[in-house]
């Protein structure tokens, strides 16, 4: 519990001290995927990064990380460009196919008009044994609607017009444009339907690890997982062997 109350704790100041928040976001982020890959040595896709917090914290653990962005703004966000950081769209990934050992994305499904087609990037991206990281904010949850949250309750429609008459300027993430309604059961459908892909864990991201039963329970999960975590592990093709190596998964993130 008290991770969880570090980070809302964050989480209410992310405006006014925002390097604060991600920072330590990103360094809980690492510390969940080390419970599932070995990461020193590895080579890590960060999708969406931003100015790089989480890449930085990739680093910082011994990996080799790539960041994939594409807005300039936010790869500017800090003064400069992160090292190693490509402008690229998560649905058409200038990556290789099986050329990372983990896949890491957090936040950005939400931002993309397809997210059957990231996780499909992200799949093909990832080689055979690899681990797939994917974390997003629900559409039903109380910040699905970002800055026009909860008012996303009544609407989207209703809540830019309102965000729109109390700030004077349109939502950065517009409905339609630049945020889009993703939703757990939708989620947990795709990936289970997914031939190449199995399910490490299915979880609310920010909550102790006793909540994880929240996302079995359809309607209800939709509004109090708030953040859903995926940790899926790419399987090997059809007769080919296991490879050996680079990825290990032990009994799963250990966070609380």
């Amino acid at each position: 519990m008290h991770r969880t109350f570090r980070l809302f704790r964050l989480f209410l100041s992310e405006q006014s001290d925002p390097e604060a928040f991600y920072r330590e976001l990103a360094a809980d982020s690492v510390r969940q995927v080390a419970g599932y890959a070995q990461l020193a040595g590895r080579t890590v896709l960060d999708i969406g990064g931003g100015a790089g917090h989480f890449s930085a914290a990739f680093r910082a653990s011994g990996a080799n990380c790539v960041l994939v962005e594409p807005d300039l703004a936010e790869l500017l966000a800090r003064g400069n460009a992160p090292a190693d950081a490509v402008r690229g769209d998560g649905m058409r990934l200038p990556v290789a196919d099986s050329a990372v050992d983990v896949c890491f994305s957090s936040n950005v499904l939400e931002h993309v008009c397809d997210p059957a087609r990231m996780l499909g990037e992200m799949v093909r991206t990832t080689r055979p044994g690899g681990v797939i990281y994917l974390a997003f904010t629900n559409w039903y949850s109380p910040w699905g609607g970002h800055e026009m949250a909860p008012w996303h309750y009544l609407g989207a429609r209703y809540a830019e017009s309102r965000y729109l008459r109390r700030h004077h300027k349109p939502p950065k993430n517009r409905h339609g444009v630049g945020l889009f309604p993703v939703h757990v059961g939708q989620m947990l459908r795709e990936v289970r339907s997914r031939a190449d892909i199995t399910v490490l864990d299915a979880s609310p991201r920010y909550y102790p690890r006793w909540c994880r039963p929240v996302v079995l329970l359809p309607g209800i999960r939709e509004v109090v997982t708030w953040n859903l975590l995926l940790v899926l592990r790419r399987l090997p093709e059809p007769g080919q062997p296991a490879p050996a190596g680079p990825v290990t998964a032990t009994s799963g993130s250990r966070s609380s």
